[in-house]
């Protein structure tokens, strides 16, 4: 079955009928029905799977052993994402399986199809979960205590999907499985579009992370307080989201973002008591997006200051430019016939991997050059060259 049929079978989870496009995020049950299809379907090809101490599942070809030939992605979304990002990767290595098995190919080498879990952070805030904690590149016990919107935990999430997550934590023994990992996945934004290429090999990724400006002021009456005599921390919450739209855009290259703000209780004719905000930052070049945070939270100090509110500022989580393996890159595409390079902005868990494994990724294009709205999109006969390409890299590789 092709990738843009397996797709297809997804179309109807996780529809979000208010934003648009899917809202599919770690353990919600939209989230476990693509975990019980992806079971079904990695079964229906001859393939053994396992969910590991982190909740990413496993799809092994053959026996386990060191030196595996790994690919996939993720299957969770933004809250409005489109049908690409992350599940392409995923329909397009069981895809791929599939065609090499029809021509008779056997792996000789450890093979495996993986899904992470949390890759887009979209409920519990960091991003790539299950690729750091397999690495150990986040501490299990602060991946336990986080919080999604509700107020559930991670841990209380992972439970109450089978899942024990007294066990999270780095698993050394299974990353030292793998020899080298390949993810596919769409492109981002329209390199490819204006490079007229199906697909592009990753290059690198440019440093980014998510911080949680904290606002505290006094709730108050929205009618019978005068103006003069607010602490009102709306206000600073909104010089933020200026301040980081000009600092990004004095850098030339930069990229920040406010995506998230919540105002605490929330009520039209309240001023708001608290203000929490999430800022997205991306810089390419080692050291510039920190810079870029710190600019953006001294203008934070100073607004809150002149409102009479507080500010508090945390990492939620920060990865540094990530730079795929030269080696495997340059393979990747001899094999492909000399395609495109690419850098990216987004993230992937192919980023967080590359500091462990030989990592590597494809892109297939993206003809809207939108991504994460419900506009994303790649043709079908972009779908089906990028499973060409994988399944040829993956051939190559396992020989």
């Amino acid at each position: 079955m092709s990738a843009g049929s397996l797709l297809g079978e997804l179309d109807g989870v996780g529809r979000d009928r208010a934003r648009g496009g899917f809202s599919r995020h770690a353990f919600d049950p939209a989230e476990r029905d693509l975990r019980e299809w992806f079971i079904e379907r990695a079964l229906r090809l001859g393939l053994d799977v396992e969910t590991d101490r982190n909740g990413n599942m496993w799809a092994w070809w053959g026996a386990q052993g060191p030196d595996a030939v790994v690919t996939g992605s993720h299957l969770d979304s933004v809250p409005g994402g489109g049908a690409f990002d992350g599940p392409l990767g995923v329909v397009s290595a069981l895809d791929a399986v599939e065609s090499l098995q029809a021509k008779g190919f056997t792996p000789a080498k450890p093979f495996a199809v993986v899904v992470f879990a949390e890759e887009e952070g979209g409920r519990f805030g960091v991003p790539c979960l299950g690729s750091r904690l397999l690495t150990g590149s986040i501490d299990a016990d602060k991946a336990r205590g986080l919080r999604d919107p509700d107020g559930v935990t991670l841990a209380e999430a992972a439970s109450q999907a089978g899942l024990a997550p007294e066990w999270f934590g780095a698993d050394p023994d299974l990353l030292g499985k793998i020899g080298r990992f390949v993810e596919l996945h769409v492109e981002q934004g329209r390199g490819l579009i204006d490079l007229g290429s199906p697909v592009a090999v990753g290059s690198t990724v440019i440093a980014h992370g998510r911080w949680r400006f904290s606002f505290g002021g006094q709730g108050n009456h929205a009618g019978a307080t005068l103006m003069g005599d607010r602490h009102d921390p709306m206000l600073p919450a909104a010089s933020v989201i200026a301040a980081a739209r000009r600092a990004a855009s004095a850098t030339g290259d930069g990229r920040a973002t406010v995506g998230r703000l919540v105002p605490t209780p929330g009520g039209t004719n309240v001023i708001a008591s608290t203000v929490d905000l999430w800022l997205d930052a991306r810089v390419p070049g080692s050291g510039r997006t920190p810079a870029l945070v710190a600019e953006i939270t001294e203008a934070a100090r100073e607004a809150a200051e002149a409102e009479g509110c507080s500010v508090t500022v945390s990492e939620e989580s920060y990865s540094d430019t990530v730079t795929f393996d030269a080696a495997l890159r340059d393979e990747l595409k001899t094999r492909l016939g000399d395609v495109p390079e690419l850098p990216t902005g987004a993230g992937h868990d192919a980023g967080i991997l590359a500091a462990y494994v030989p990592s590597g990724m494809l892109y297939v294009r993206n003809p809207t050059g939108i991504s994460h709205a419900p506009e994303e999109f790649a043709e079908a006969a972009d779908v089906d060259h990028g499973v060409r390409a994988l399944a040829d890299v993956l051939e190559h590789l396992s020989t």
